[in-house]
């Protein structure tokens, strides 16, 4: 099933199945219960949004498709996690993931522009698969910790790369309003087996920069729940952007970052495509 946050033509946000026959709004069927995805997906997501498929509200094409969660506790995301990513930025390798958090203002959802900010015009891309935690934990094991995907999702974290290496952490470059991208929806995972090898890929302009496939991970999904699960609790709506592959603008030569105009996609199998234009702030 895939499941997302949007809003509608009457200017409502809410939540829904998308099917290939348009969106079933389950926020009007649900809210009473369920006031978000978030908390649709702490309770049996799937068994209650299959209750309700029958009629659809809108047509994909009449909505504006927000962050898959908006409002999500925690944003974690692992850095050079593809080998070829590590390599192409010269980093030695690590013991354990390396982790930053993002905050849910710096995200946007898809077919909305991702805005570079007017203190840099380094804003790169990242295509990555993005986890949705369904199911609390703390200290979770490596074994068990597909019990507690809700789903997975494209996700584009953006960077502005100068404000990114100001210091040796991340999180100013990360954090810009609407720099990274995050949609167009979460698919549950009754429809991908778990260790399933899913190919993600990023497009700038039609152009393949970044290509790979999630077994070429340095840290597998288990692996960085296991570990982020050690020092924090992960709840319900929490998602864990998971590492980005090699071929990001700021280690072509010459660089390449994104610019207004451009249209970036990323496009995961399985799930779909992540697209979004490039404006101003």
């Amino acid at each position: 099933m895939r499941l997302t946050t949007f809003q509608t033509p009457q200017g409502a946000t809410t939540y829904g199945a998308v099917t290939d026959r348009g969106l079933v709004d389950l926020g009007a069927r649900l809210g009473t219960r369920h006031p978000d995805l978030k908390s649709l997906i702490d309770d049996d997501a799937t068994v209650l949004a299959s209750e309700h498929l029958d009629k659809v509200d809108y047509a994909a094409s009449d909505v504006t498709w927000l962050p898959v969660i908006p409002n999500p506790g925690k944003i974690i995301c692992v850095g050079l996690n593809y080998e070829d990513h590590r390599a192409e930025t010269g980093n030695s390798v690590s013991a354990q993931p390396a982790v930053f958090l993002r905050v849910p203002e710096s995200q946007t959802g898809h077919d909305s522009p991702l805005l570079r900010p007017r203190e840099s015009d380094t804003l790169d891309y990242e295509a990555e698969v993005a986890v949705v935690i369904g199911r609390s934990g703390r200290r979770i094991a490596p074994d068990t910790a597909w019990r507690h995907v809700a789903g997975l999702s494209c996700y584009n974290d953006g960077s502005v790369r100068e404000f990114q290496r100001h210091t040796h952490q991340y999180t100013p470059g990360k954090n810009f309003p609407r720099t990274g991208a995050f949609g167009p929806w979460m698919v549950t995972m009754d429809e991908i087996p778990a260790d399933s090898a899913l190919t993600l890929s990023c497009r700038l302009n039609g152009k393949i920069m970044q290509q790979a496939t999630t077994n070429e991970m340095i840290f597998s999904i288990p692996r960085i729940i296991s570990y982020v699960s050690t020092f924090t609790t992960l709840a319900p709506g929490d998602v864990i952007a998971t590492g980005t592959p090699g071929g990001v603008g700021a280690r072509r030569s010459p660089q390449v970052f994104m610019r207004p105009g451009d249209t970036v996609e990323v496009e995961i199998d399985r799930i779909g495509v992540l697209r979004n234009t490039i404006s101003d702030d």
